[in-house]
């Protein structure tokens, strides 16, 4: 059962707070309302005063950084205090060895694989923050079984890729790679590229009705096109407050679309979400953009498809994409006819670089100065917890310590957890979920701590 600490500041609290005068806290501390913190890892919610993991440091933070990301988030990560190791070049094989070696508190990636061995490489690891939104390259369960957040920075590039995925519509419609490699030739064709099918009335359908999507079917509607959109849990009301027509079959979506853009995130769910079936249901000589991941996409279906349909078909991502960042590519797409394709970078403008860096530091300062973890995605949504017990006590040293320690007698597990603490700092509420009730004997003990007010029992009727 987890035994609460006294209250202490966050691990990075001692290299990276800048917390507020004595006398603003006391202020704070006098205003009346209720402090409620929260600490939710996968398999257990917590809203307790923040506290240090068990492998809290002393002395600086260090946030090693294996991904390029803009240089004034580094800047200002040393402004915290924060020890920064910027190493942009480790890859996948390098990374263990990187955290073993440096026994980072924070690591910072972007497109490098986190595998379990690199989570599990050095036990001060507390905090995983992915510069951009997609987490399907961290071993996001292995985290969440050593107890360390996993973070994103969800929707800060959503425009640059939303960008890149309408330059690659108006290269396949305009066919302008073609044209350019001509002109380097000294070959004039007019003719031949006076054959653009144009955008204006025809419609795009949007897969994957999330940030990125929402911002291409905007532009899509600026273009003067009828939107269609599908994405898993859409309904038709959500999808006309983005002005798109709901599609409640991808297959409907391919059959009526002029343009399909692919803006799903990735993992086991979308993998070959594009399949032959949604490929042979396209229409002939329709472009097909995906700025998401190239498995989403069967890759020997799409070659058939732009071989038999002549699809168009502009690739930010791909199936097989090098590990590092300059390398030999051999992906085959690449040299089917009617493909252009850019370095997987539709994140990677200047501005997103910037939104992004800005968000990392927003998530380490708050965990560093409130124990906080903003956008973290391995938070458990429900516990098997079954019993709520409501203890209303006097705010001392060693109430909750004495509750816990009864239900640990008994054998009954803490599920989750809030304490409220209300205004004057005298008295406090702890709500304490519980995977099976106390029976009357441990609630007696409880109240006869002279510093517990109350004890009751109730139901909850949620399970996992």
């Amino acid at each position: 059962m987890p035994r609460r600490a006294p209250a202490a500041r966050s691990p990075l609290a001692a290299g990276c707070s800048s917390r507020a005068p004595r006398a603003s806290r006391r202020r704070a501390d006098q205003s009346g309302d209720c402090r409620r913190h929260r600490a939710t890892l996968h398999g257990m919610t917590a809203f307790v005063t923040p506290q240090p993991p068990a492998h809290s440091i002393a002395g600086p933070a260090k946030v090693l950084v294996c991904d390029p990301i803009a240089k004034q988030g580094l800047d200002q990560l040393r402004g915290l205090g924060c020890t920064v190791l910027n190493d942009p070049e480790l890859s996948e094989e390098t990374l263990s060895r990187a955290v073993r070696d440096t026994g980072p508190d924070v690591l910072v990636t972007t497109n490098t694989p986190v595998s379990a061995e690199a989570i599990e490489a050095s036990p001060r690891l507390a905090m995983i923050i992915v510069a951009g939104t997609a987490t399907d390259h961290v071993d996001v369960a292995a985290a969440s079984r050593r107890g360390i957040f996993v973070a994103n920075c969800p929707g800060r590039n959503s425009t640059a890729v939303a960008e890149l995925a309408w330059g690659l519509i108006l290269a396949c419609d305009r066919r302008i790679s073609e044209q350019t490699s001509e002109l380097h030739l000294g070959r004039w064709d007019q003719r031949r590229f006076a054959a653009a099918s144009g955008l204006h009335g025809r419609t795009l359908g949007v897969v994957g009705l999330g940030q990125v999507g929402q911002e291409v079917a905007r532009i899509g509607t600026a273009f003067g096109m009828d939107v269609i959109a599908w994405s898993r849990n859409l309904t038709e009301e959500k999808a006309l407050e983005h002005g798109c027509e709901f599609c409640a079959s991808l297959i409907n979506l391919a059959k009526l679309s002029d343009v399909v853009s692919i803006s799903v995130g990735g993992g086991e769910d979308t993998d070959s979400l594009v399949n032959e079936k949604f490929l042979s249901s396209m229409r002939p000589g329709a472009i097909l953009v995906n700025t998401s991941r190239g498995g989403v996409i069967d890759q020997a279906a799409l070659a058939t498809a732009i071989r038999t349909r002549h699809l168009r078909v502009g690739l930010d991502v791909w199936a097989d994409e090098p590990d590092a960042p300059e390398a030999t590519f051999r992906d085959p797409m690449i040299h089917e006819p009617g493909v252009v394709g850019t370095h997987h970078v539709g994140a990677l403008t200047e501005q997103a670089q910037r939104a992004v860096a800005e968000e990392v530091v927003r998530v380490v300062k708050a965990w560093a100065e409130r124990g906080h973890v903003p956008n973290c995605v391995n938070r458990a949504v429900a516990t098997p917890a079954t019993t709520l017990m409501a203890v209303r006590h006097m705010n001392r040293p060693g109430v909750l310590a004495h509750v816990f320690y009864t239900l640990g007698q008994a054998g009954i597990n803490v599920e989750e957890m809030e304490n409220i603490v209300y205004g004057g700092g005298e008295a406090a509420l702890a709500r304490i979920q519980l995977d099976q009730a106390p029976r009357e004997e441990h609630l007696a003990t409880i109240r006869a701590n002279p510093n517990v007010l109350s004890a009751t029992l109730s139901t909850i009727t949620r399970r996992m």
